[in-house]
């Protein structure tokens, strides 16, 4: 019997998309005209989970670490006793972090302190021993523009330094004093934000499993199976690029730390912690980090000591060339598998939009970035049969052939192709496809490679059986017999 009733479901589609085109459009819309009340919301969305920003941090970076005791309890404690060796774990991560910045606190703000008193007292003195020495150059004594020059900038400088002093630095403190109640509401806010988020970072510890089954579930409930493990493996990617980045950064950035201040002391450069500081604290940033730290460490070498600063500046080149061609390669490796041009362009654009920390995060989350358009870039030439166009760009990119013999091996293969379909389709075979094996002797390109069921996919043309190496790979059976038809079908049975 015939339905009478038309078939809704087109209409229907066709209606949704309809109405989901408008409602993105006018999502868009209202994104660009009100874009800046769409950014106020954003920051206050931020500022009121900013406890829970600070916690999935903190659990972040010290995931490894609780993973490691999670490791090394299981070895003493039964398997039984699982919430126990849970709840160690946790506890002890939390105890070592806690117990790590204490150190850092304590080793490096009274030196810091230090340093930077010493450089305020000095800095007038150390400048009056300049303008002495200047002075008695004779080459600048012999030139009156020079020495006129440098006495109008030294007593700018003094008079520039008195008023700052008394207009500025004074009021300043007046001000700190009088707005000390806002100060310390600030102070609170951030001690709240942190300690609640060292509370949400100790649930996420201990519930991290838990958490990634769940992702696990609600993921293959709104996805299909393959959709879902492609997300999986994406996400994982992108644990192993920011972890390994991130905590492989800061590693190095505190041996180059340790190293600096190591030789400061061996050199005797002024301002040994401060400046060692200034130069662990900026590698962490790619590429630009050591020219951003080198610089004010330098100036504040140069403010104390004219000539240590010049060999300051040698050590540090020394430094850099070390962790650039040992200590980085060692520790990161080729961690994210970016060009320098692309990691270059991933800190200006998120340096520029996220500051500091954009800097750092720019790197691993550009890599991820990349990671997902070259994927599609792939399946789109798959799609597209164009997947040869990969495999020239790759022999291209590694220099294993130039322009020309790649043209030349293309060339060979058309021939090969057009030879062995004709040659097939009179013995009644369809020929899928076959793989070639080229080489380079004495400069020419040579073809050097056989024709079988091992190499190629056959298929009779009638009945569409598979006559090739298919038959074992996917346990279809019946493999001598399909090979034993391909030679009689060939001649040579």
């Amino acid at each position: 019997m015939m339905d009478k009733k038309p078939h809704i479901k087109p209409y229907l589609y066709g209606m949704l998309a309809g109405f989901g085109a408008i409602a993105l459009s006018i999502i868009f819309f209202f994104l660009i005209y009100r874009f800046d009340g769409f950014g106020s919301a954003i920051s206050t969305l931020t500022g009121i989970l900013m406890p829970f920003i600070y916690g999935a941090v903190i659990a972040y970076l010290l995931k490894p670490v609780c993973n490691s005791i999670e490791s090394f309890l299981r070895r003493f404690i039964p398997e039984k006793m699982n919430g126990l060796i849970n709840a160690l774990s946790v506890a002890l991560t939390i105890l070592f972090g806690l117990l790590l910045v204490y150190a850092l606190v304590m080793m490096i703000v009274p030196q810091l302190i230090t340093s930077v008193t010493t450089l305020y007292y000095t800095a007038q003195a150390n400048i009056t021993k300049f303008m002495y020495w200047a002075n008695h150059l004779e080459f600048i004594e012999n030139n009156e523009q020079i020495m006129e020059l440098l006495n109008s900038a030294y007593a700018a400088l003094n008079t520039n330094l008195d008023t700052w002093i008394k207009n500025t630095l004074l009021p300043s403190m007046q001000n700190i004093v009088s707005g000390a109640a806002i100060g310390v509401l600030n102070v609170v806010t951030v001690a709240k934000n942190l300690i609640i988020g060292i509370i949400v970072a100790v649930y996420m510890l201990a519930s991290r499993k838990r958490f990634v089954q769940q992702g696990n579930l609600v993921l293959h409930s709104i996805v299909r199976p393959r959709w879902a493990q492609l997300i999986t493996e994406e996400v994982k990617y992108a644990d192993r690029m920011f972890g390994g980045f991130i905590n492989g950064k800061i590693m190095d950035s505190a041996i180059i730390g340790v190293l600096c201040y190591i030789g400061c002391l061996i050199f005797k450069f002024p301002s040994a912690l401060l400046v060692s500081v200034i130069i662990g604290v900026t590698n962490v940033i790619p590429f630009f980090g050591p020219f951003i730290g080198a610089i004010p460490a330098t100036l504040l070498i140069l403010i104390q000591n004219p000539i240590k600063a010049l060999w300051f500046v040698l050590f540090v080149l020394v430094l850099q060339q070390l962790d650039g061609n040992i200590i980085g390669p060692k520790i990161l490796g080729n961690t994210t598998g970016l060009s320098s041009f692309w990691v270059l362009f991933a800190i200006l654009l998120f340096g520029g939009l996220w500051g500091f920390v954009g800097m750092i995060v720019g790197v691993p989350l550009f890599a991820v970035i990349y990671d997902v358009i070259k994927k599609l870039v792939i399946h789109g030439l798959q799609r597209h049969q164009e997947l040869t166009l990969l495999n020239s760009y790759h022999a291209l990119a590694l220099k294993l052939a130039t322009q020309e013999e790649i043209d030349l091996i293309k060339k060979y293969a058309f021939a090969v192709n057009d030879l062995l379909r004709g040659f097939m389709k009179e013995i009644g075979i369809d020929l899928v496809d076959f793989k070639l094996e080229f080489g380079r002797c004495d400069g020419e390109i040579l073809l050097a490679d056989e024709i079988s069921p091992d190499t190629c996919r056959f298929w009779d043309i009638k009945t569409h059986e598979k006559l090739d190496k298919d038959r074992f790979r996917r346990d279809m059976g019946g493999v001598e017999e399909a090979y034993a038809e391909m030679m009689k079908r060939v001649g040579l049975a």
